[in-house]
């Protein structure tokens, strides 16, 4: 008779119709029977056939299950009694698949365990599930190959044309792209981010030549629309509306967002040129009469911005020319001493004043401000003590001390060297 036909007229646990007896082992340790059928066991599981199939087979067949996977034994036995469809229609959730498929493995259920896998991998997966599935399958061997195409590791060329297309749209300038634009275009930019980032020391991504290129494209792309929606701050006729902020703001973010991950790709050299390039053009707009009390959001995200050039070239990881170096140095110097006070004056006035240079800014501001100075010709950087001691700022912010005290002694032992060197040049003339 077809084993479907057997189904549809037997039923777990009638006891009228039953020959055969499964026990499992319950939650309590006594075993609990469920009334069966030889018919439906042999022809859904090998390994009941095996052990019913022979003469002088025993009716009563016990199966030692944990307090664990009991419940999916006992969904096993339900599951025997339906069509293929049916079974699908049962499976009911993801952690319930898996451990039915893993029962069924061991008891040898080829066509439940196909139900399982065909479940599995069509259903969404939560990360959660996704390594109970993967520590479940893994075991499994060919069957399981369904599953795991969905999280095998992708092709390199297929990684980077997602990646490449990810970062394309989220250097895009301007347009809209409704109803989710910004949300599409922040979750790119967070996911090349995240591909660009080092897991397990395996970045998803490398940045091979191809992928720099399109990078080394759009930079000067962001930098040229921040340029133009600065300059436009100073044509509008109401300059205090939200609108005029929020677009150059989502241009400096996007110009922030590219420091993140051009350290990565080894682009941040870059980068700083390119502001170093623009920086006095910048300021001079920033600087405008007409922006004097107005932006203090937009002020305080371009010193962030600038902190993250100071600090690649402060430390090290940029190397870029003296002059250079001390041309930002002398660009923006004036301009975080002169805000830092501004931007407290107004949190002093004003209860609830969100726009602020915070702790960790300051700290970072002063220790790549320092950094960069002590690396300078020593000219350089006596022009540039002199000036900040002349200020009316004098250890307050940025606190240069540090840095006056090494000049301090570096140009003592210079003196001392060239002294030296003299009285050795004078000695070696007398001795001829």
């Amino acid at each position: 008779m077809d084993k479907t036909i057997v189904a549809e007229t037997c039923k777990l646990g009638d006891r009228s119709t039953s020959d055969t007896i499964i026990r499992l082992k319950n939650r309590e340790g006594r075993p609990e029977c469920f009334y069966s059928h030889s018919s439906i066991l042999i022809n859904r599981s090998k390994c009941f056939a095996s052990q019913l199939s022979h003469p002088g087979a025993s009716t009563c067949i016990d199966i030692h299950c944990s307090e664990f996977d009991y419940d999916d034994h006992v969904n096993l036995l339900r599951l025997l009694y339906l069509s293929g469809d049916s079974i699908l229609e049962s499976l009911g959730s993801v952690k319930s698949a898996i451990g039915i498929l893993q029962t069924a493995v061991a008891l040898d259920c080829e066509e439940i365990a196909q139900s399982c896998i065909q479940y599995l991998e069509a259903v969404p997966w939560e990360d959660k599930e996704e390594e109970q599935i993967l520590k479940a399958v893994t075991k499994l061997g060919p069957i399981a190959m369904p599953i795991l195409a969905r999280i095998q590791p992708v092709e390199l060329s297929a990684s980077k044309n997602v990646f490449i297309s990810a970062v394309r749209f989220a250097m895009s300038i301007g347009g809209s792209y409704p109803p989710f634009g910004d949300e599409l275009k922040t979750s790119a930019q967070e996911q090349v981010e995240y591909m660009l980032g080092e897991d397990e020391d395996t970045p998803l991504v490398k940045a091979d030549h191809e992928v720099k290129s399109v990078v080394r494209v759009g930079l000067p792309k962001l930098c040229s629309s921040f340029e133009n929606e600065l300059s436009s701050l100073l044509l509008e006729s109401d300059l205090a509306h939200e609108t005029a902020e929020g677009k150059i703001l989502q241009a400096l973010s996007d110009i922030e967002w590219m420091c993140n991950i051009l350290p990565k790709m080894d682009l941040m050299q870059d980068f700083v040129s390119k502001w170093a390039e623009i920086s006095a053009s910048v300021l001079g707009i920033m600087e405008d009469k007409k922006l004097d009390c107005i932006m203090w959001g937009l002020k305080v995200k371009l010193i962030e911005v600038t902190v993250k050039v100071l600090e690649a070239v402060g430390y090290g990881n940029v190397i870029v020319p003296a002059p250079c170096r001390v041309l930002l140095l002398k660009t923006w110097l004036p301009y975080i001493r002169k805000m830092k006070p501004l931007l407290d004056s107004k949190g002093n006035e004003e209860t609830g004043f969100p726009y602020k240079m915070n702790e960790d800014l300051c700290q970072s501001i002063e220790g790549a401000i320092v950094s960069l100075i002590l690396a300078l010709p020593s000219n350089d950087q006596a022009d540039i003590l002199a000036d900040w001691m002349k200020t009316q700022q004098l250890l307050r912010f940025p606190d240069l001390t540090e840095a006056f005290e090494v000049w301090c002694y570096r140009t003592k032992s210079a003196k001392r060297r060239l002294v030296q060197g003299l009285d050795s040049v004078n000695n070696a003339t007398v001795s001829l």
